[in-house]
């Protein structure tokens, strides 16, 4: 076998492999350089590479794009689905995003700059702008013979317009294969669908998905005419990407920072927070500076302090992470405080109650002292109520100011239950040290 034959089978191999495993291939890739990356998709069809672009993640994917030859990346862009451009685009700097543009046809130029003129997050971005739609006005027969026209996934859910392309509504292609041919699809419309215009948020569209199990979610303009649609698959990759990046930014990393990033990139976005770290650290650190005369008479006390801040630490992050949920999910609204913080509190109160027992019986086995026992104890129940207090109320009141509530939410969350629980054992410890 030539080597112009072993590459021929090595390439059908590739794309054998990214057609049909196209996860793993994606797995494969995000995992490799991206000079390498770059010269695997200008080795393929544009088709193929557009595909494979949309499946990466964003910021992998911008790199790759601008690494391209400047004619393969235009291709590509025009091989791709407008939204999934413009999300691609979108991560772009400014410079770089008007280079792409220029280098486009002008009406796709133009239509991506209104995809990305959409706020982030809002269905104008996760939507298919050029969404298949049939007149409401069409018969079975003509719908079945127009139908080979289009793509699989746009045929198993027909979104149905009037004459004026306002939506008229949503018909399954098993409904329209079983119907009478001289039959009309306005005749088959039984319900008007739910619709989201293009501002709408996407936490309303998930829960949107959710409480009706759609499939197909059509983005209409003010006058209900079709804009696009909004499908399942987008609805869920939008959801993954987004609790990866608000798991980042609980930590003080940026949203759009990847593990393949440049280290000064790396460097640029975490430095920031990690200084804010450093100064709460300092703030937890003068706290315990307060009852230094204490600890040097008790040092038992510099040996428990851990104890403390870390059950303390772990149940503020506990009631963070079911808040921080419930507002994804929209499971509650800010209207709720009240409820949500007093069961978090009670929780935090019942579990401390639970720890300090079995950390107060440890300590007197250890110590010997009834006194350190009990005030390790009483500690524990009040730090752990104050914690979880503060892991509830720190993503509500940061939704109230109109913040992201995943914004470096831990840092925040960890210099409260550093100071509650070093505050409320040390000054504890002070207030009964006659009992030491």
């Amino acid at each position: 076998m030539t080597g112009a034959d072993n590459r021929g089978v090595s390439r059908a191999l590739t794309e054998a492999y990214i057609d049909q495993f196209p996860q793993e291939a994606m797995d494969v890739l995000e995992a490799a350089p991206v000079a390498e990356i770059v010269q695997l998709l200008q080795s393929e069809a544009v088709e193929r590479s557009a595909r494979v672009l949309t499946r990466m993640s964003s910021g992998l994917a911008a790199e790759a794009l601008l690494r391209m030859k400047p004619e393969f990346a235009r291709r590509s862009l025009t091989a791709m689905d407008p939204g999934r451009a413009a999300i691609l685009l979108s991560s772009l700097d400014e410079s770089s995003r008007s280079a792409q543009l220029e280098a486009l046809d002008a009406p796709l130029a133009q239509e991506l700059r209104e995809l990305m003129a959409y706020p982030e997050g809002s269905a104008g971005r996760l939507m298919e702008p050029r969404a298949a739609s049939m007149p409401a006005r069409l018969t079975v027969r003509q719908t079945l013979g127009r139908l080979r026209r289009f793509s699989a996934r746009d045929a198993a859910m027909l979104v149905i317009t009037d004459d004026a392309g306002r939506l008229a509504g949503l018909l399954e292609l098993a409904d329209v294969v079983r119907a009478d041919p001289g039959q009309r699809l306005a005749e088959l419309i039984s319900f008007s669908p739910a619709r989201v215009n293009a501002l709408t948020p996407r936490e309303e569209i998930v829960e949107l998905f959710a409480r009706h199990r759609l499939r197909v979610l059509p983005v209409v303009d003010l006058e209900d005419r079709l804009l696009g649609v909004i499908r399942q698959a987008a609805v869920i990759q939008a959801a993954q990407e987004e609790a990866a990046a608000d798991m980042q930014a609980m930590v003080g990393v940026g949203r759009d920072e990847r593990a393949l990033s440049p280290p000064l990139v790396a460097m640029r976005k975490r430095l920031p927070w990690l200084n804010i770290n450093l100064v709460t650290a300092f703030l937890a650190a003068a706290v315990v500076g307060i009852f230094e005369n204490t600890i040097a008479q008790f040092t038992a006390l510099a040996v428990l302090l851990p104890v403390v801040a870390g059950q303390s630490g772990n149940t503020g992050a506990q009631a963070l992470a079911v808040i921080m949920r419930g507002l994804a999910l929209r499971e509650i609204r800010l209207r709720h405080w009240q409820r949500v913080l007093f069961k978090e509190t009670l929780a935090g109160l019942l579990n401390g109650v639970a720890i300090a027992a079995v950390t107060g019986l440890g300590v007197l086995l250890w110590s010997q002292s009834w006194g350190l026992a009990f005030v390790i104890a009483l500690a524990m129940v009040l730090s752990m109520a104050l914690a979880s207090l503060s892991g509830a109320a720190i993503p509500l009141l940061l939704t109230r100011l109109g913040q992201d509530p995943a914004q470096s939410a831990s840092i925040i969350l960890t210099t409260v239950t550093d100071v509650v629980g070093f505050f409320s054992f040390l000054g504890l410890a002070t207030l009964f040290a006659r009992f030491l």
